[in-house]
Order: structure tokens, then C-alpha cells, then sequence
């Protein structure tokens, strides 16, 4: 038996070094773990003895949606359930700190978010550094314990009421903040992000009672948040990226007469990129020419999206930025039809403006670069087309792409007018790019 039994544990050994999984160093194999989905995590306990618990001292825990949903397939505490597995999971935990935390919480009947809140708050005994919550169900209350993590240095969260503790002053070492569908319901939300170099918003409510005070802010995205213009910003003149995508008409137009542009270039001037929407340029610059007198010295790629030049709105929005850009160098325009567009005047009026002498009295002297995004071929368009290439001395490319809608015969005819407009750069070099062809 004694024989027995130590071949047996001489067998089980050289199992183990003939496949080498447990002769892995500790870092190598929390990087392993990293990697595999959760129910793959667990199945390495059968590798070897080394792996047998390693599990339950992962220092990242990732329920993502695959995962969440097929739990929830079992209900909220069936015996494979969404909050019975994942209170298992952090039951058994015996690491000293998980590092990451990403949680899915799928469409399923939840009589509360108390599970929701035990799991934060264990979390934020664990030091927890990289925090998700994907709630896709109602508004879920942020538990003040969230506001106690103070090791987070990415934090995103999704479909939540933003409602800090007074005491709360910010989270000292945060350096990514992604907030979606976040309700912004206290009043004069001040926080401190010392650290925070990229900050995205999508789709949240009430943004103009949130204060942010982040001296090293690098990008910040903006996405259906129609009072965007309202967030303040304190100290954060340093930020490079805005992407401001409203996507629909601002309605609070009390505070909308106190903002424009030149204001936000003033507490932005080193923007080096921008990307905004239609509906950016008609209610910050169309209505406000005078109030944008001064230059964006620093600001060299410019993005349009939705933009028609056959609304005057929008061409009077987009040739202000271009007249005040004398550093750009990329220009990208996503065009869309438009109401006003669709109306014979409209256009007549456009094309009435981009005929006119005086309609850029400014040369693009470093523009480089531009692309013209799923037109269709009006004479706005084109009369635009014909405005760039007469204004940019330095052009190197310019590519047209269309809807899709044109034939060969359009494309031949627009290929012909492009190719008579006058050009101020000898190597532009035109780019005809037909999407049913890519």
C-alpha cells in the first residue's frame, strides 16, 4: 500500500511538471485568469493542486452579459440564479483584493438592489481599483458605499442615480469616468477628480448640477446629453478632445442664451480635436456669430457630424469654425438632409451664400485632409466642395463619399463638375468612394 500509494503521488506529480501548469509562477497564472470567462476560471481548480483554490483569489471578478444572462435564465436566486451564483463567487473569495469588478446586471424581475449593495460594499472592502456596473433595468440608487472606494482608477456605471453623501469630496486617484443613463438628481454635485484624464457621458440627465474639478482632464465625450454646454468644468483647461454630440435641439433656453462657443473655447483653448453634431453648431454658433471672435489657435482636427450644407444653420455654423481654425488640418463632414434642405428655398438660399464673394473670407492655409461623408449630390454640396478646394492651398486629398444612391451617370456628371472647380493646391489628389463598392 505504502509503495502504492507513493507511485501514485509520483504519477500525480509528474503529471503536473508534463504539463506544466503547476510549475507557473503566481503572476503568470492571475494573468491566465484574467483572460478566461468565469465558468472557465473555476474549471482550472482541476489542473493540479496549485490550481484547485486559485480561484477564489482572482483579483478580477467579471460577470459580463453573456454570462449574466444565461443566469438569469435561472431567475434572480434559483440554484444556478444571477444573485445566488455571484453571492457565491464573492462568498468563497479568500484573495486579500479584487482589482476589478464587472457586473451585467441583466432585464430580469429584481424585487430590490440590496444584493446589488452588499456586493458593492464588499467590494469596497477589497480595494477595489476597476469598477463596472451595467444595470440594464430600472434606475438603480447608488449605495454610499460606492463613494468609500477610494483606490478607483477607472469607474464606469450604467443607468444609475448619482446622489454622493455630503462628505463626499471625490475619488483621489480616478483616472477614466464613463457614466451612462446617469440621473444627476442632488444639486451642485462638486467632485474632485485630481487625476482624471477621460471623461464620457451618455445619454445623462440633469449634467448642469454636476461640477467636476479635474486639472488633468485630457478627452471628454459627450453624447445625448442636450444641456452638455451647462457641466462646469473647473480647472480643466488642459482638455485636447471634445466630442459634444447633442442629438437633438436644446430646450433650456434660459441657460442656452448664456452659453456659446467663445465661452467654451475659453475654458477649453488647447483643443486640439473636436467632433460635434449639427445641432451643436445651430444652437452655439449660428444664432451667435458675433459672440466667436477670436481664434482656435491649437485646434486641428475638425469632425461634423449630421451636417447639411444645403441648411443655412449649419453652413453658417461650420464656415464660423473654419474661419476661426487657422491651424486645422483634418476635416471630416458626416452629411445628412435636412427639413430646410428638402424645401427649394432652403437650398436656393445656401447656394445663394456659398456663391456669394465674401462666404470664407479666410484661406485654409494648412488644411490637409478632407472627407465628405454620404452626400447625395445637391448643389449646396457641391458649391462647398468647390468652396474647400478654392481656400486650401496645402490640400493633399480630398474624398467624396456618397449615399449609395448615385448611378453611373450621376457619378459621372458629379466626377466632371469636381474636376473643373478651380483648386488652390496643385496635389490634391480626389478620392470617389461608392459604399455599395467597400
Amino acid at each position: 500500500m505504502m509503495d502504492f500509494t507513493t507511485n501514485n503521488e509520483r504519477r500525480q506529480v509528474s503529471v503536473e511538471e508534463e504539463n506544466g501548469m503547476g510549475k507557473l509562477p503566481e503572476h503568470v497564472m492571475d494573468s491566465i485568469l484574467e483572460r478566461l470567462p468565469l465558468q472557465d476560471i473555476i474549471r482550472t481548480s482541476i489542473l493540479s493542486k496549485k490550481w484547485r483554490y486559485k480561484w477564489t483569489t482572482m483579483k478580477a471578478v467579471v460577470f459580463d452579459e453573456q454570462i449574466s444572462n444565461k443566469l438569469a435564465e435561472n431567475g434572480a436566486f434559483g440554484r444556478h440564479g444571477f444573485t445566488r451564483v455571484i453571492n457565491q463567487v464573492l462568498l468563497l473569495h479568500k484573495g486579500s483584493s479584487i482589482s476589478k469588478f464587472y457586473l451585467y446586471i441583466p432585464n430580469m424581475f429584481l424585487d430590490s438592489f440590496q444584493e446589488v449593495d452588499q456586493w458593492i460594499f464588499f467590494l469596497s472592502t477589497k480595494g477595489v481599483e476597476d469598477l463596472t456596473i451595467a444595470n440594464s433595468i430600472q434606475l438603480y440608487q447608488l449605495p454610499s458605499c460606492l463613494f468609500s472606494c477610494l483606490e478607483l482608477r477607472k469607474l464606469e456605471l450604467g443607468k444609475c442615480i448619482f446622489k454622493p453623501p455630503l462628505q463626499f469630496e471625490g475619488f483621489p486617484y480616478l483616472e477614466s469616468l464613463t457614466l451612462n443613463n446617469i440621473d444627476f438628481t442632488t444639486t451642485d454635485v462638486v467632485i474632485n477628480l485630481p487625476h482624471l484624464t477621460k471623461l464620457i457621458l451618455r445619454y445623462c440627465t440633469n449634467v448642469y448640477n454636476l461640477k467636476i474639478k479635474a486639472t488633468k482632464l485630457l478627452n471628454l465625450v459627450v453624447i445625448g446629453c442636450p444641456d452638455v454646454m451647462f457641466l462646469e468644468l473647473l480647472h480643466s483647461q488642459r482638455v485636447g478632445f471634445l466630442c459634444a454630440r447633442l442629438q437633438k435641439p436644446v430646450k433650456d433656453f434660459v441657460r442656452l442664451e448664456r452659453m456659446n462657443l467663445a465661452l467654451m473655447f475659453t475654458k477649453m483653448p488647447y483643443l486640439v480635436r473636436l467632433f460635434i453634431d449639427a445641432h451643436f453648431l445651430k444652437d452655439f454658433i449660428a444664432e451667435k456669430r458675433k459672440w466667436f471672435p477670436h481664434t482656435v489657435n491649437f485646434l486641428k482636427c475638425l469632425r461634423l457630424y449630421s451636417f447639411s450644407p444645403g441648411d443655412l444653420d449649419h453652413l453658417y455654423g461650420g464656415l464660423c469654425l473654419l474661419r476661426n481654425s487657422p491651424n486645422l488640418e483634418e476635416l471630416h463632414v458626416i452629411h445628412i438632409k435636412t427639413e430646410s434642405e428638402l424645401m427649394h428655398h432652403g437650398v436656393e438660399a445656401t447656394s445663394n451664400h456659398l456663391e456669394s464673394p465674401n462666404c470664407l473670407d479666410q484661406t485654409l492655409n494648412r488644411l490637409r485632409t478632407v472627407q465628405l461623408s454620404h452626400l447625395q449630390g445637391s448643389k449646396p454640396e457641391l458649391l462647398f466642395i468647390k468652396l474647400l478646394l478654392a481656400h486650401s492651398p496645402s490640400l493633399e486629398k480630398f474624398t467624396i463619399q456618397s449615399d449609395g444612391t448615385w448611378d453611373a451617370n450621376k457619378r459621372f456628371n458629379i466626377t466632371k463638375d469636381v474636376m473643373r472647380f478651380p483648386r488652390a493646391s496643385s496635389k490634391a489628389e480626389l478620392i470617389y468612394l461608392d459604399p455599395k463598392m467597400l
